[in-house]
């Protein structure tokens, strides 16, 4: 009790026992008198409310009794009227906790027998109003009292891929399969996990190098393709020279040995037991391209007919020590062969080639460009074979007829009339004949051909001087394929014009690519593909759909094609026509292009061509149209200024004009167009020449 400092002019203590109060402590409240106390007799009169048998006498239940033990202590209460918690106001008091840790202090209301009102207690003890501040402490406490926290169990672990750990194997392979190959060697670092998804075999089933292996050095690609070598099926190794070193090449064959589709086309310097190795190992190779290889001879043609029995597709274009010899042993070799490419091999003149040719008669695909031993007897024996049987009534041959469904002859520079006109009637599953750079062709030669194929679709004579417009117009207008026909390139073909173009443009509405440069057509040809594609193409009502390129039209160095022509395809581009649904229907409802002509012409109009398009392709109907008006009036003011007579220097000053509105429409009227915000006009000088 020493140890407490209490001021005894700040407080006064009583006592509620009967026994303990005196007659001298007590006066009148008008009359008590205002003494100090001493620290000694606060002391004693602490010590004589201890020793009193009244307070022993009244205790608390053991529930309520103080949850602190120990030496005897002081306990503050407030006596504010709402402050207990079970509605019953509690007066303030210092209460002294017995060394047994029961508290002898009163807890009964007043009225409760042992206690007495002081006199003098409403000074002392003032009740304390609660604030807003007060009661929300109070109901937080009161919330908090009543929160339950989850079980264990029921708790998230804490981990960042925690929905990762727990997806099956197949669903995480699939989610890797969208990753990139570098990519996966990226994310194969992350973990053991990881790396082990990474390399998982069916992601690498397809392995095209080609697209990363400038990023990546050689000893890593070479280690990627080991690691998964036995998985690896599709095999795209296009231009890397990283595996041009021969120890390198040696452990990538060594690792791959399931093979399906294999690509080494770039791989110069792979050396020959290397390449035979990879044949060796890959029995079940369908697809092989060895295009422009050094290392494919004759020897290895005759080591993939032994090794590949499921071959279905041969490569060997451009291969300098192959000839028609180690053709023949792959065709007889692999049943299977359906497209063959060789390109630019020599020997095709032999006529035990063509007579395997034509017993095989598996191939769809023979792409024979640049063989320039192509002979009109070789192509005949291909086609007909040797000796056939012919029919009295037809004067053709009684053979089956040929499945061929590509055939590339270009620059087969041997070839005549006569060995073409052999493909009439026996390749009726003919879709695509290209016969570029036959200068020795004539009508002849493709009326019967066109004549029975059906199925054409794609048609090359460029450079063919012997055509004239009969061919197109009498034959090719107005045969089977004409609704099938997609390409037809007749490039440096001088004489065909309007009269061979016109009717082949309005009956073959399916027309996609026209190649039409060097030769005699018109502004007519352009006019009238622009209608046949406003006709085929269905027109929108939604402004905001974007049109599609429907037709690729290439006219340069075409003497009768004017700026003229060019116009009217480019206001067709960009029209914007307006119709009536219905008679009741006041304001007419627009409609937009869904198809334009992509045009290539006169180099000096391509750029405004080019700018054109772009803008009819982002939907700015507006803007191009703009600038389709101010490129017309400036190639008219340059016409007018290159006329003589009166009124010169007015035309030219017209020119001028019109080239400068033009040139800003280049440089910054694409911005005014679309966006709405001017650009900074360059500067330039009267003798600038923009067209």
């Amino acid at each position: 009790m020493a140890a407490l400092n209490i001021d005894a002019e700040e407080i006064e203590v009583f006592s509620t026992d009967p026994a303990v109060l005196d007659a001298s402590s007590i006066v009148e409240p008008d009359v008590r008198p205002k003494r100090k106390r001493t620290r000694s007799r606060l002391l004693q009169g602490l010590q004589s409310n201890l020793s009193s048998p009244s307070l022993a006498r009244i205790g608390r239940a053991r529930s309520s009794s103080s949850p602190y033990h120990g030496p005897g202590s002081f306990s503050c209460v407030s006596l504010a009227s709402n402050s207990s918690p079970f509605g019953q106001p509690s007066p303030g008091y210092f209460s002294v906790i017995s060394p047994g840790g029961l508290s002898t202090a009163p807890t009964s209301v007043p009225g409760t027998p042992g206690f007495e009102y002081f006199e003098g207690a409403e000074d002392m003890l003032v009740s304390r109003k609660l604030t807003n501040a007060d009661l929300a402490a109070a109901t937080s406490a009161a919330a908090s009292s009543l929160t339950v926290s989850l079980p264990a169990e029921f708790k998230p672990k804490k981990g960042v891929f925690t929905i990762w750990e727990h997806l099956p194997r197949e669903l995480k392979i699939h989610v890797l399969e969208f990753m990139q190959p570098r990519e996966l060697v990226l994310v194969s670092a992350v973990s053991r996990q990881f790396h082990e998804l990474c390399f998982d075999g069916q992601l690498w089933q397809s392995f095209d190098a080609s697209e990363f292996y400038t990023e990546i050095p050689a000893e890593a690609l070479a280690r990627i393709i080991v690691a998964a070598g036995p998985f690896i099926k599709n095999l795209n190794l296009r231009g890397c020279v990283q595996v041009e070193h021969y120890k390198r090449a040696e452990v990538i064959v060594r690792a791959c040995k399931n093979l399906i589709n294999a690509t080494l086309e770039g791989c110069r310097n792979l050396q020959r037991t290397t390449l035979h190795s990879l044949v060796r190992n890959n029995e079940g190779l369908a697809h092989l391209n060895l295009t422009g290889l050094t290392a494919v001879t004759n020897t290895t043609c005759k080591l993939i007919a032994q090794s590949c029995p499921s071959l279905e597709l041969l490569n060997v274009s451009w291969c300098k020590h192959v000839d028609a010899t180690g053709i023949q042993a792959v065709i007889e070799g692999c049943s299977k062969l359906k497209d063959l490419r060789a390109r630019e091999i020599k020997g095709f003149d032999s006529q035990d080639v063509a007579q395997t040719l034509f017993k095989t008669n598996n191939l769809e695909r023979l792409l024979l460009s640049g063989c320039a031993d192509l002979s009109d007897k070789t192509l005949k024996t291909i086609v007909h074979g040797l000796n056939p049987q012919i029919d009295i009534l037809t004067e053709l041959p009684i053979v089956p007829p040929r499945k061929l469904r590509h055939l590339d002859l270009s620059r087969c520079s041997s070839l005549t009339t006569s060995g073409l006109k052999a493909l009439g009637h026996l390749v009726p599953n003919l879709e695509g004949l290209l016969l570029a750079h036959c200068h020795g062709l004539t009508d002849e030669a493709l009326e019967v051909v066109i004549g029975t194929t059906p199925r054409l679709t794609h048609l090359d004579l460029e450079d063919c001087r012997g055509l004239t417009n009969r061919i197109l117009s009498e034959h090719l207008a107005k045969a089977p394929c004409a609704p099938h026909l997609q390409e037809l390139c007749i490039s440096s073909c001088e004489n065909l014009g309007d009269s061979g173009m016109l009717p082949v443009i309005r009956n073959c509405q399916n027309l996609r690519s026209l190649s039409l440069d060097n030769t005699r057509i018109s502004d007519l040809v352009l006019a009238e593909a622009a209608a046949m594609v406003r006709r085929r193409a269905q027109r929108t009502e939604e402004s905001s759909k974007r049109p599609q390129i429907g037709l690729s039209m290439v006219v340069y160095d075409c003497q009768h094609v004017t700026w003229t022509g060019v116009r009217e395809v480019l206001s067709r581009n960009a029209e914007i026509r307006s119709r009536h649904k219905d008679r009741s229907q006041q304001q007419p409802q627009q409609t937009f292009p869904t198809e334009i002509i992509a045009l290539k012409c006169y180099y000096g109009w391509n750029m405004t061509v080019d700018e054109h398009t772009k803008r009819v392709l982002k939907g700015d109907l507006a803007a191009a149209n703009r600038l389709e008006r101010k490129w017309a009036d400036y190639m008219q003011a340059n016409e007018e200024a290159g006329a003589g007579g009166a009124g010169g220097r007015r035309r030219r000053r017209r020119a001028r004009e019109a080239q400068m509105a033009h040139a800003d429409e280049e440089e910054g009227g694409a911005g005014v167009g679309v966006n709405g915000g001017g650009g900074r006009r360059r500067a330039r000088t009267a003798a600038c020449i923009v067209m």
